[in-house]
């Protein structure tokens, strides 16, 4: 009996170890393909989404904290501020769903203020940032269960394993400003199927303001969100057999005013060639790869695309400078 149990027991690890593996190659795979097809197009880019691995995941925690990064402060102190009353308009909430998780420290201030709170599902990409979080998580609130799920939450379709119950959404830091308005409706849509009918979702939106605060926070001084945005091409060279000298790259943030979005491009400082995956490619000096983007709205602008992607706004909250706003919505 002892060695049937030990051989099921080794079984399950096995099994476990060739699931990570396979979803790491998939991974992998995934990464390639948008690379070398991004890489090849003009203009060129590369999925913001692909920013995000363990060491990117890592940097992007240090811009939190940063003087410049003010949408991190601003929208933990709209949670401390309002989080009671959000609770209270959400309703009674089984299960909390975030999307693009992180390492969830504002989803702290969230989970106090939700009485009855029963199921936790965070979504991320990155499978170790994930763990850890959710590890905390669990451990920090007695009787809450955590179901972390690894994926891309704009792509995701289900929630596997999720028990039945009326659910909140949640999707901090703004995030929703990285997709492209089509993309936000899109992710709006789907979001609304998986939480379901009556469910809520609330959003961190960050607003529009003055170059003069909104630019220092994606170039900050010391060069920290530089190195978050430099490490794509570090990644691509550990993943992807890449040789691109990282040095001879340098991180650009510009305001797009016709399309109320910071851009962010990697820009060669020299005319080079760089190879990836035995495939070649040249760049002149000034040639960007673009990144991400980082989209503004108004409140009315934010819930004017909330309304025609299937939610109900409920309620708006901005600080008193009013540099970023918390959206609550219902599914109509």
């Amino acid at each position: 009996m002892a060695s049937d149990i030990s051989s099921t027991l080794a079984e399950g690890r096995t099994s476990a170890s060739s699931a990570k593996s396979t979803r790491r190659e998939a991974e992998t795979a995934e990464f390639a393909q948008a690379v070398l097809a991004g890489l090849a197009r003009r203009p060129r880019s590369i999925p913001s989404r692909f920013l995000y691995d363990a060491v990117g995941s890592a940097l992007f925690e240090d811009i939190t904290r940063l003087k410049e990064y003010y949408p991190t402060r601003t929208e933990t102190a709209l949670l401390e501020t309002y989080g009671a009353a959000i609770a209270r308009l959400a309703g009674d909430v089984d299960i909390l769903v975030e999307f693009g998780s992180g390492s969830s420290r504002k989803t702290r201030l969230l989970i106090d203020a939700l009485d009855g709170l029963d199921t936790y599902i965070p979504i991320d990409v990155s499978e170790s940032f994930l763990t850890e979080a959710a590890r905390r998580l669990e451990a920090e609130h007695d009787g809450l269960t955590v179901k972390p799920l690894v994926g891309d939450f704009t792509r995701t379709r289900h929630l596997a394993g999720a028990p039945r119950g009326q659910k909140l959404g949640f999707f901090s830091g703004s995030t929703i400003g990285n997709l492209t308005h089509e993309e936000a409706r899109d992710f709006l849509v789907n979001a609304a199927h998986l939480l379901g009918r009556n469910s809520a979702f609330l959003i961190g939106v960050d607003l529009k303001k003055s170059l003069d605060i909104l630019l220092p926070a994606y170039d900050d001084d010391d060069g920290v969100t530089a190195s978050f945005s430099l490490n794509m091409l570090a990644r691509i060279n550990r993943e992807l057999d890449g040789d691109f000298d990282i040095g001879s790259f340098a991180h650009r943030a510009v305001y797009n005013d016709a399309k109320g979005r910071i851009e962010i491009y990697l820009e060669s400082l020299t005319e080079q060639t760089v190879q990836v995956r035995a495939r070649r490619f040249s760049f002149d000096k000034g040639e960007r790869i673009h990144t991400e983007n980082s989209h503004k709205y108004s409140v009315p602008e934010f819930q004017a695309l909330a309304s025609s992607s299937g939610w109900r706004p409920v309620e708006a909250w901005t600080d008193d400078d009013r540099l970023f706003s918390l959206h609550l919505l219902r599914c109509a």
